[in-house]
């Protein structure tokens, strides 16, 4: 006899999303696919508020300054981030930069702060900030919710109680991630546009922090580049097909749609998915089937080559060498 986890499994992979791209039509079908999105994410539970940011310190790090604020992204609720300016670049572009479930932002600005989290930023190119400051542009690490300061500790992020919280009230926790990123995107054109280049955002994390990636790709058109990393792939072969975090899920999303959609609602925004073949989390398999699929809407709008798959050789990780060459190509910096 079939279990209930094997029967919903099942039922899974008999569903034919209903609104996911069918190759016709894509201005019409990208209009009301977000305005579903959003529905499902809950993006209309949030009110915008003053961003009242504070920025708590300015120091020189190497090869960079490096800006602690913090700024209001609901009434009470603060989100902290880091700055770093390269040293001799004008105007230099942005990467926003998310880290995956682990201890905190922190990783991003290559900073060891647990046990195990050396190993962590050594084995997975997961110092985004840095490398980004390498690579000529000025990078945001911003703590998602759950994670680090914002509600994790040294064991990793505590996404269970906060993620079932918001689902009694019709919010996800990953429209909580958009929001944030939204209204970081509001401080930087506010507070620091004569520091960085605001025409030229763009954002990357891996695992949960690609998956938020995908998300705020989707929906957010200030965002000029995504690089989502070992997060793009069917639900079918990833967020079902295994144990993931309750951060992840958005109910009734595959009713409507697969992640391949995700890819196709950020059309014609710059776009490079990056994927480990080894990958046991988000599997190679899947996360082609969702790059070919996305990629119909890039093709429909003749912008074929402004989307790129990158194989990493290896596991669940980013691929800093092998992504950064195409982050430049793309934007001719």
């Amino acid at each position: 006899m079939k279990s209930a986890y094997e029967n919903n499994k099942e039922l899974l992979n008999k569903q034919i999303p209903s609104m996911t791209y069918d190759g016709k039509d894509f201005e019409t079908w990208k209009i009301s696919a977000r305005e579903k999105l959003s529905e499902l994410l809950g993006m209309n539970k949030f009110i915008n508020v003053d961003s009242e940011i504070e920025i708590e310190y300015e120091e020189k790090i190497d090869n960079a300054t490096e800006i602690r604020f913090t700024f209001q992204s609901e009434k009470g609720y603060r989100v902290p981030c880091h700055l770093l300016l390269p040293d001799g670049v004008q105007n230099p572009p942005v990467m926003i930069c998310l880290q995956g479930h682990s201890t905190g932002m922190h990783i991003s600005l290559g900073k060891a702060k647990y046990d195990g989290d050396e190993d962590m930023i050594k084995d997975g190119d997961r110092d985004f900030c840095l490398r980004a400051v390498k690579e000529g542009f000025a990078a945001v690490a911003l703590e998602q919710r759950n994670f680090g300061e914002c509600g994790g500790d040294e064991k990793g992020p505590r996404c269970y109680e906060s993620s079932m919280t918001a689902l009694l009230m019709g919010r996800t926790t990953i429209a909580e991630r958009v929001w944030d990123v939204s209204r970081l995107i509001d401080v930087l054109e506010a507070e620091f546009k004569d520091k960085v280049n605001v025409n030229m955002i763009c954002c990357m994390g891996n695992s949960g922090g690609g998956t938020a990636t995908a998300y705020i790709a989707a929906l957010e058109d200030r965002i000029v580049l995504a690089m989502p990393s070992c997060a793009m792939c069917t639900f079918k072969d990833s967020i079902a097909a295994m144990y993931h975090c309750s951060c992840n899920y958005v109910p009734k999303i595959a009713e409507f749609f697969d992640m391949n959609d995700l890819m196709a609602m950020a059309c014609p925004k710059y776009y490079i998915q990056v994927s480990g073949i080894q990958d046991p989390v988000f599997p190679i398999f899947g996360a082609e089937e969702v790059f070919e699929k996305g990629k119909r809407a890039y093709k429909e709008y003749q912008a074929e080559h402004r989307c790129a798959l990158i194989k990493g050789n290896g596991g669940h990780r980013f691929y800093a060498d092998d992504s950064w060459p195409i982050v430049h190509k793309y934007l001719g910096v």
